[in-house]
């Protein structure tokens, strides 16, 4: 049996060439890495948004007008700032800006319910919510607003880049509704250590409430230079990267936005997906990288355009997120003329964790290696202080610079997240003698929808408050365009009526995300039970699994 203080590394000698495994992995913190980008590119585009080109110098000096105004107004080290806002030049500023002060940013998700929301920034204790004028979010943080669950509101008015669609919103300003306050940087900005903590990036858990995972910046950055140490095997160093995957999820924020302004990149920033709008920024601007989820690759693979599209440009093509369909990572590889980069991660790792080496061969559930400064070990479910050898499967643990301190305000569950130094994902795997890694299952009960963390927990807890609802099982089942989606079994109360998923949507809409609502509904007579007479998920799960996958 292997100790954690010797820990085979195969990956190494079968894939020598894939990465640099001695380069010192630098750790800072995310002010810093702003500084050295704008010394090195300065007035090069750093964003386009809207046809408009913001420069590394222009960026840096706006988020630090607007970290200059939030310091004067006693906003700083200790304290949580929540950003509510999707993928336009607003983001990168006040993330930037919020980070300079040394507060901690919690990111909230436009696809969040209020209830949801709410607990972010109670449990956060985040009171200042920064957000943008757009329709589907200035009404959702002007009600947060209303309900107490913040104390003040900074919107950021959408007109400053040009005009969008949607057209957004008068803004009711007030004392506790303002613009986002600037001023004169300081002559000194506040001390930030790589050990504070950046970000707090909630994460769903086994029992319904979302946890924040604290991020610190040497994870962040650390991360950024992981990646950095990989051979992506491209020509251009500097790249234009079609940014559309939301920075306030963990794998844009990183793989896109900190990396993108570490290295020098050009981000072609877009707030939503489009088909053509990406067919466009690859066939006519050039795009040299697109990293997006596989529900994007499938739009984009069954697009009639598809098919016309000059792909040449595109060195680096990367699907992550959720897993990627084996029979649909065949026809994407065909229509761009290059294998899809691909791998594994999450929320606690930065998101790193895993990508596939080239001279690897593609079969279902391979994520890879572990990239260069991380550990991967699989351990015994049982007794996960004992590592398990190849062939053997096992839940995957990860140890790395990039690995998070812990889930905030939750000792007793950091602790039991961790075992001899490496974290236990929750993932069930197994390794090969090459060191090459195969997802198999996750011992977590989570669905990946369209690269979205559905807990079924969550989904169960919200179903409960229907009326009708005596029981209910939330189990994934497997969706040809998100890659699994939650289908909600239930069991009526004596003489209730039943009703119609679209009804129980609704019933839901203001208690879950749009990405947890239940894509399926079954009612049974009773749900199966284990021996103990717990309800029993893995029945539904075997029988679903049997079930022929529909194309429609």
């Amino acid at each position: 049996m292997e100790t954690s203080t010797t820990i085979a590394r195969p990956w190494r000698a079968a894939f020598a060439g894939v990465a640099d495994w001695d380069a010192p992995i630098e750790a800072g913190t995310v002010p810093a890495l702003l500084d050295r980008a704008v010394a090195a590119y300065g007035d090069d585009t750093a964003i386009t948004f809207r046809d408009r080109p913001i420069s590394f110098r222009a960026l840096a000096e706006q988020a630090g007008r607007l970290a200059a105004g939030l310091l004067a107004a006693g906003i700083g080290a200790g304290q949580t700032v929540a950003l509510y806002l999707p993928n336009t030049p607003w983001h990168p500023i006040a993330f930037f800006a919020v980070a300079r002060t040394g507060a901690r940013v919690v990111h909230l998700s436009a696809l969040d319910a209020p209830r949801e929301l709410a607990h972010k920034l109670t449990d956060s204790g985040a009171r200042v919510l920064i957000t943008t004028n757009l329709p589907h979010l200035l009404p959702t943080a002007l009600r947060l607003l209303e309900d107490g669950a913040v104390g003040r509101v900074l919107v950021g008015e959408d007109a400053r880049w040009g005009p969008g669609d949607p057209s957004p919103l008068p803004v009711p300003w007030s004392a506790t509704v303002t613009p986002p306050p600037e001023g004169a940087p300081p002559p000194r900005w506040p001390a930030i250590s790589p050990d504070d903590i950046c970000v707090l990036q909630y994460t769903g858990g086994t029992t319904g409430l979302p946890k924040g995972a604290m991020l610190s910046h040497a994870n962040l950055t650390a991360a950024v230079a992981i990646y950095r140490n990989w051979n992506d095997g491209g020509k251009t160093q500097r790249h234009r990267v079609i940014a559309v995957l939301p920075f306030f999820h963990i794998y844009a924020l990183t793989v896109l936005l900190l990396r993108g302004i570490a290295e020098g990149h050009e981000l072609l920033l877009r707030t939503r997906f489009d088909v053509a709008t990406t067919l466009d920024d690859i066939g006519r601007r050039r795009a040299t990288a697109f990293p997006g989820v596989p529900t994007m690759w499938i739009a984009l693979a069954n697009h009639p355009e598809a098919a016309r599209c000059d792909f040449t440009s595109l060195e680096m093509a990367s699907s992550g997120g959720a897993p990627m369909p084996f029979d649909v990572e065949q026809r994407v590889t065909q229509l761009v003329g290059r294998r899809l980069g691909g791998g594994w991660g999450m929320t606690e790792t930065s998101p790193a964790g895993t990508r596939i080496p080239p001279g690897a061969e593609p079969q279902p559930g391979l994520i890879g290696i572990p990239l260069p400064g991380i550990d991967l070990i699989i351990v015994d479910r049982t007794d996960p202080g004992r590592i398990l050898p190849p062939g053997e499967v096992g839940e995957i643990a990860i140890r790395g610079p990039n690995v998070f301190r812990g889930y905030w305000n939750r000792p007793d569950e950091t602790a039991a997240a961790f075992r001899n130094g490496f974290f236990l994902t929750g993932d069930i795997g197994v390794m090969d003698a090459q060191g090459l890694f195969r997802l198999l299952d996750r011992k977590k009960n989570m669905i990946i929808s369209g690269g979205f963390n559905v807990y079924p927990a969550q989904v169960e807890s919200a179903i409960y408050e229907h009326p009708a609802v005596a029981e209910v099982i939330v189990i994934g089942v497997r969706d040809p365009y998100r890659g699994e989606a939650a289908k909600a079994f239930v069991s009526l109360r004596p003489d209730a009526a039943p009703f119609t998923l679209d009804e129980l949507r609704a019933f839901l809409a203001d208690r879950l995300g749009r990405h947890e609502l239940p894509a399926a509904l079954e009612f049974r007579d009773r749900l199966p039970r284990t021996p103990a007479g717990k309800l029993q998920a893995q029945t539904l799960r075997d029988e679903e699994a049997a079930k022929p996958l529909a194309t429609s």
